[in-house]
């Protein structure tokens, strides 16, 4: 199809469920889609773009906060796992962000059955007998971890390689863009878009028009070090937001500690307690982040471990209360046409693992629409 025959389609939010959802519309060959976003994965890191700051680890019906998981999420997870799979074991650029790794976690209580998890390949009950102690459940399985620089870009890449397109720009109301589009952020004539696509994630609260009262943040922080001789993802969710302690080793041989869970907490900075904290307790629960030299002479300690860091973050989970939100609305032009608004946003911390499967019911939203 022509270029000019295509329906313009403006996605606002360039995060990982935002630059999904537009190579997914761009590659049906019937869109024109521009991704519209006051921050990319090329800007310098900072709290306003969560995704670089994602653990950005496939753990399917774990990675929810309370309440903010529903029927949508565990669908979209499935259909995810399914791609990211497949592009990890492909021979392109878009495997570079992936490592399959052997991956343990500790519970307080056994998994049930019916959790994905017990799906995933190699998923053992680990015995008794071969926990760590005040540890009451454990199991493992194999997983892959995702470098997100590296996937954000790919994704990027293969939307502008489709035809796609980038704008910078703060839509401040949603009907900013039923009049404009992307072109009056980029200094053009407005041209009006035959659909939106809202992936503002926690933007969606603020957003004119939008204003989801039930989209709030749940900070994480995160301690990035360089340990390549790391090759095993360990977690444990802990007794509270605190100890919520990862190890999530990547491809190029850093690896994400992670640490915290607090709700409606907007601080923007690291806080040094938490990072000392987040050490202390990793090294605790793997004491092989350590460089190995030090391991054979003595146990470690938190001070071993300063010299590996690379750098410490921030990032603003955009959960929801009542979970994900995958949504046809109706608005009403200035010349009294209809235009499709489709929502997908909500993901809280699972981004990632649900990005490909909202962005196919996003897809899906939309032609319906068109249909209609």
């Amino acid at each position: 199809m022509a270029n000019s025959d295509r329906k313009s389609i403006v996605v606002l939010g360039a995060g990982v469920v935002g630059l999904t959802t537009a190579v997914s519309l761009q590659e049906q060959g019937n869109y024109n889609v521009t991704v519209l976003a006051d921050a990319f994965p090329s800007d310098p890191k900072s709290v306003k773009y969560t995704s670089h700051w994602a653990g950005a680890i496939l753990l399917n019906g774990m990675s929810g906060i309370d309440g903010t998981r529903n029927q949508l999420m565990i669908d979209a997870e499935k259909a995810s796992l399914e791609v990211h799979m497949k592009l990890a074991a492909s021979e392109g650029e878009a495997s570079r962000a992936y490592l399959r790794i052997p991956a343990i976690m500790y519970l307080d209580t056994p998994l049930p059955s019916t959790n994905p998890l017990c799906q995933f390949p190699d998923f053992k009950i680990i015995p008794q007998e071969d926990l760590p102690p005040n540890t009451a459940h454990g199991i493992s399985f194999t997983t892959l971890t995702i470098d997100p620089p590296l996937h954000l870009n790919y994704l990027v890449q293969r939307l502008s390689a489709a035809g796609g397109s980038l704008v910078r720009g703060s839509a401040m109301h949603i009907n900013a863009i039923l009049e404009g589009g992307a072109a009056i952020f980029a200094g053009r004539p407005p041209q009006a878009p035959a659909a939106i696509v809202n992936c503002s994630g926690l933007g969606a609260r603020t957003l004119g028009g939008v204003e989801d009262g039930a989209v709030f943040p749940v900070r994480g922080q995160t301690v990035r070090i360089h340990a390549p001789w790391t090759r095993q993802l360990i977690m444990n969710p802990g007794p509270n937001p605190e100890e919520h302690t990862g190890v999530f080793p990547r491809a190029s041989g850093d690896v994400y500690l992670v640490g915290t869970k607090h709700e409606d907490d907007w601080y923007p900075a690291p806080r040094p307690e938490l990072t000392r904290k987040i050490l202390e307790l990793t090294l605790a629960l793997c004491p092989e982040i350590a460089p190995p030299e030090v391991r054979a002479v003595r146990k470690p300690v938190v001070e071993d471990i300063l010299p590996l860091i690379l750098e410490e973050g921030v990032g603003l989970r955009p959960a929801r209360k009542g979970g994900v939100r995958i949504q046809l609305e109706w608005l009403t032009a200035k010349d009294g046409g209809k235009v499709p608004l489709v929502h997908n946003y909500g993901h809280a911390g699972s981004g990632y693992e649900g990005s490909w499967g909202s962005a196919d019911e996003a897809v899906k939203l939309l032609g319906s629409a068109f249909a209609q």
